[in-house]
C-alpha cells in the first residue's frame, strides 16, 4: 500500500527516468522500491558518480528501459545526470504535509500502510504532534480500519498460498500471517487465518522432503543447518533458541527490540515439531535419523558441542548455558543458549491466543531477552535468535491409548508406532494423518493430528505443537551482527 502511494504520488507515471531523494530513509524501512519494479522500471540505488555512469550511461543514452534511481544520502550529484530525470522527493513531510513528521518517524511499515489506507479521507491539518498520534490511535488504529487492511492482507498470502508457492513465499506467507493473528487477537477482530494451515500442511506433505536441498545465504531453510549456516557466517556468534517461540511471538517480543539492528529471516523446524527433534537438530546440525537419541534430550548438549567441535572450535571455545543470566567467558566463540519461557507458556496456557497474547506481552516488556542479545552484542558475538517449533491453538479429541505406541510426547499432536501397529485403524478413529518420513528413522511410523487437533481431553482447548501447521514448522531465524550494534 505504501509502495503504490509513493508511486502515485511520484511523477513515474510520466516519466522513463526517475530519480527518488529519500530524505527520510523510507524506503530501508519500508522497501516501497519494489513499487516501481513491479510497474516496469529497473530500480538501483545510487553510490557515486563514476558508478553510476560506468553501469548507466549507456541505458541512459538509448532510453530503451525504465530507470528508477534512489538516493538515500547526500550524495554529490552533477547536473548533467540529474537533469535527464524527472525529480522527486520522497519525504514524510512531502507524503503527509497535514500530519506531524516527527511522530511518523517513529511509526511501523504496518502503521504507514495503514495510514496509506485512510489518509484519503483525512482533510483536516494534524500537525501538531499530538494530534497526529491522536489520528492514529482513534482512526487509523479503529477496528474497523484494521479490520479492513487486514482482510486486505489475508486476501493477498491466500492468493500466495494458491499459487505454487516457493518455500521463500511460505517465509513471507508465516510473518504475514502472524501479525494478522497478533492484531486480531489485540483488537479483537474476526479475522480467520486458518485456511492458510490447510494450505501449508499440504504444502509440507508433498515438499518438505526437498528443503535438505535448497541452499540460501539469508536462511538456513531448515534448522538442521543453522550450526552450519551461522559458522559461515559469523567468526564469533551465539544462538539463542527460545523454545516453542512462533512468528506470532516474536511479532510481539520484537517491539522491545527497536533500539537494535536485526534482519529477520525464517526457518522451517523439523517435523514432528517437537522439542526433543527440532532443537536437538538446530543445535547438532543433524537430520533426527542421525541424532544419539532423538526422543530423549538428555543428549542435547553432547550434540551440541560435538558439531561445535567438528566445525573448528575447541573445547574452550564452546558455550551452552541456560537462563537470561547467560555470561559466557572471553574464550568462547561458538555458544548457545536455551530459553524455555516461551514453550512453558504454552503447556500452561488455559486462555488460548489471548493467553498467549497477554503473557509474551510482559515478556517483550521486560525486557529479558533484549537485555541478553545487548549483552551479547557487546563481547563481539553475532547472535541469532530463532526457535526449535512454533505453537498452535488445537481442540482435544480424546486421549489416545493403544498398543504399538513407542513414544507420546505432551504435545499431544503425535505419536510414534512401532510396525506392527494397526495404524490404519488409529488414524481413521481419530483423523490422524500419516506423515511420509521426511529425515526421520525409517523404522517407526508416524501419525499426526490435524491442522486444529490434538489427542487431548474431548472439548478442551490447548496451546501445543508437534504437528505441522505453519504456526508450528517456519520460525522466526533473527540475524544481529555485532558491529552494526557496537558502532
Amino acid at each position: 500500500m505504501f509502495g503504490e502511494y509513493v508511486y502515485g504520488n511520484s511523477p513515474a507515471a510520466y516519466a522513463n527516468f526517475i530519480w527518488i531523494n529519500d530524505t527520510d530513509c523510507l524506503n530501508r524501512l519500508t522497501a516501497y522500491m519494489k513499487a516501481f519494479a513491479v510497474h516496469g522500471f529497473d530500480v538501483v540505488e545510487y553510490k557515486d558518480d563514476l558508478s553510476f555512469r560506468i553501469e548507466y550511461e549507456q541505458k541512459l543514452n538509448a532510453g530503451e528501459k525504465k530507470l528508477a534511481v534512489l538516493n538515500s544520502g547526500k550524495n554529490y550529484i552533477p547536473y548533467d545526470i540529474l537533469n535527464r530525470f524527472a525529480v522527486y522527493t520522497a519525504s514524510l513531510h512531502r507524503l503527509f504535509p497535514k500530519l506531524n513528521t516527527d511522530a511518523l518517524r517513529h511509526k511501523s511499515p504496518m502503521d504507514l500502510d495503514l495510514l496509506t489506507m485512510v489518509i484519503s479521507k483525512n482533510f483536516d491539518n494534524l500537525t501538531n504532534k499530538e494530534q497526529t498520534e491522536k489520528f492514529f490511535e482513534t482512526v487509523v488504529f479503529s477496528k474497523e480500519n484494521l479490520s479492513s487492511y487486514f482482510q486486505s492482507k489475508l486476501k493477498q498470502i491466500f492468493q500466495l498460498a494458491t499459487g505454487n508457492p516457493s518455500y521463500k513465499d511460505w517465509y513471507r506467507i508465516a510473518e504475514e500471517k502472524a501479525q494478522i493473528d497478533r492484531y486480531s487477537v489485540q483488537y479483537g477482530l474476526d479475522i480467520n487465518t486458518s485456511e492458510i494451515n490447510d494450505l501449508f500442511q499440504s504444502y509440507v506433505l508433498k515438499a518438505f522432503g526437498t528443503l535438505s536441498s535448497k541452499i540460501d545465504r539469508n536462511t538456513p531453510v531448515l534448522v538442521s543447518h543453522a550450526m552450519e549456516y551461522m559458522h559461515e557466517q559469523s567468526g564469533k556468534f551465539a544462538i539463542i533458541v527460545m523454545d516453542g517461540m512462533s512468528e506470532f511471538d516474536w511479532n510481539i517480543i520484537s517491539q522491545s527490540f527497536s533500539d537494535i539492528a536485526y534482519e529477520q529471516t525464517a526457518a522451517f523446524a523439523m517435523i514432528p515439531s517437537t522439542t526433543s527433534i527440532s532443537r536437538q537438530c538446530l543445535l547438532s546440525n543433524k537430520f533426527p535419523s542421525q541424532l544419539i537419541a532423538p526422543w530423549v534430550q538428555s543428549k542435547e548438549r553432547a550434540e551440541f558441542t560435538e558439531c561445535a567441535k567438528a566445525l573448528g572450535y575447541a573445547d574452550s571455545q564452546i558455550g551452552y548455558a541456560r537462563g537470561y543470566d547467560t555470561d559466557f567467558s572471553s574464550s568462547v566463540r561458538c555458544g548457545a543458549v536455551i530459553i524455555n519461557d516461551v514453550d512453558d507458556m504454552v503447556h500452561a496456557q488455559s486462555q488460548g491466543r489471548l493467553g498467549m497474547y497477554n503473557d509474551i506481552s510482559v515478556l517483550s516488556e521486560e525486557g529479558k531477552l533484549c537485555h541478553l542479545t545487548d549483552r551479547l552484542l557487546s563481547k563481539g558475538f553475532d547472535v541469532y535468535i530463532t526457535a526449535d517449533h512454533g505453537n498452535t491453538l488445537c481442540n482435544g479429541i480424546g486421549r489416545f491409548v493403544g498398543a504399538g505406541v513407542d513414544v507420546e510426547t505432551k504435545s499431544h499432536r503425535m505419536v510414534v508406532l512401532k510396525d506392527f501397529a494397526d495404524k490404519a485403524k488409529m488414524a481413521d478413529k481419530f483423523g490422524l494423518i500419516e506423515y511420509p518420513k521426511y529425515y526421520l528413522p525409517k523404522e517407526y511410523d508416524y501419525l499426526i493430528c490435524n491442522t486444529d487437533t490434538s489427542l487431548d481431553n474431548l472439548g478442551e482447548q490447548v496451546m501445543t505443537h508437534g504437528g505441522m501447521t505453519i504456526d508450528e514448522v517456519v520460525v522466526p531465524f533473527i540475524k544481529i551482527k555485532a558491529v552494526q550494534n557496537n558502532g
